[in-house]
């Protein structure tokens, strides 16, 4: 019998791991393997925010120099394909090798937490007194037993699943394909269309490629991601030879009521609970707040867990509500046009061509 059983070990899960108290009797779920270049790989573009970077100096840790991706780029291009609009808009995200940061963030997880890897959570059942996780590890099915159970499992969450249903909070499908770099200048981008998207997509230059990918309605997606292609070529957008496809679910919270703390003994951190901002995708410093959010009330061993987590993330959610609201706006054809042609903290560049 565990205390805990974690599902999932990305930055929240890996972080609710490492933080948890070395009395509790802890096993974590995950897909990855501990090799760089082998087993799942999260598809992300991997930057890290302003948000994320002061969490990392909350927790007193410091980046190691192979997790940085180069080159580090302070500007985004802001693009609304259908009013032929660009505006440029600073910027301090940190560009990273997402798997390399996910796999770095797990060897931070100390030796008492049992943790399989390459494994995959199958099934997850309520009893009397916790939970019977069901669980393949080298095409070996396990059952355990845990107290309570935590979903740290991203977007598809089979434990939000199990103890909510499915599609308890808007879902769309991202898809990223990677290119080598044969832009003459590296850069991001935020991208706008909404012949082609209800979201956005976006661009970025990492280690010699350039990754394009967006957020599309599951219906005619991979056409609109093409369609979108097209049209970006007379922004300067210049793709190539396609090198890698990705594509995995993504969550867009569109209401308050959509967030999903957990109940009855289950927790939901990152975002496998709708802790992800619709505007921006952004959900690592949520995930690593939610996580250290449910690490202290673990700790303290309190009797009504559920109770306090949900009150202890009302922040959480109040923060990712206003980026809900900032998406109704960027979202609106309208009001996104007057705000580009307003230029508000717009930065021009020289074209020293000219």
């Amino acid at each position: 019998m565990y205390d805990i059983a974690i599902i999932g070990l990305g930055p929240a899960g890996s972080t609710l791991a490492r933080m948890l108290d070395k009395n509790l009797k802890v096993i974590a779920i995950d897909k990855k393997t501990e090799e760089e270049n082998k087993g799942f790989q999260k598809p992300c573009g991997g930057l890290l925010s302003p948000d994320a970077q002061k969490m990392l100096i909350q927790f007193n840790l410091t980046l190691p120099v192979n997790i940085l991706s180069n080159p580090q780029i302070f500007g985004v291009k802001t693009i609304d394909a259908g009013s032929n609009l660009l505006r440029n808009y600073q910027r301090t995200y940190v560009n990273v090798d997402r798997h390399k940061f996910d796999l770095w963030l797990q060897s931070l997880i100390p030796d008492n937490i049992e943790v399989k890897n390459h494994s995959f959570c199958k099934s997850i059942k309520k009893t009397e007194n916790g939970y019977l996780v069901t669980f393949v590890e080298n095409e070996k099915e396990n059952t355990i037993s845990a107290k309570y159970i935590v979903g740290a499992d991203g977007a598809n969450s089979i434990v939000r699943n199990t103890v909510y249903g499915k599609n308890k909070i808007p879902q769309y499908t991202s898809i990223q394909q990677w290119f080598k770099d044969i832009n003459p200048n590296p850069f991001y981008s935020c991208i706008f269309d909404e012949d082609t998207l209800k979201t956005c997509a976006w661009s970025i230059s990492k280690d010699g490629y350039f990754i394009f990918g967006g957020a599309f309605t599951m219906e005619k997606s991979r056409e609109n991601f093409e369609k979108l292609k097209e049209k970006l070529k007379k922004f300067g957008f210049n793709f190539g030879d396609v090198l890698k496809t990705e594509a995995c679910l993504v969550l867009a919270p569109n209401k308050f009521s959509n967030f999903c703390c957990g109940k009855n003994g289950s927790f939901l951190i990152g975002e496998a609970a709708g802790f992800i901002s619709p505007s921006s995708y952004e959900g690592i410093s949520y995930a690593f707040d939610s996580a250290y959010i449910l690490s202290r009330i673990f700790n303290s061993k309190i009797s009504n867990p559920n109770q306090k987590y949900k009150s202890k993330t009302l922040k959480i959610r109040l923060k990712v509500f206003s980026k809900i609201i900032k998406a109704k706006i960027l979202y609106n054809p309208f009001l996104r046009k007057m705000i580009m042609k307003s230029g508000i903290s717009n930065i021009s560049v020289i074209d020293e061509n000219k």
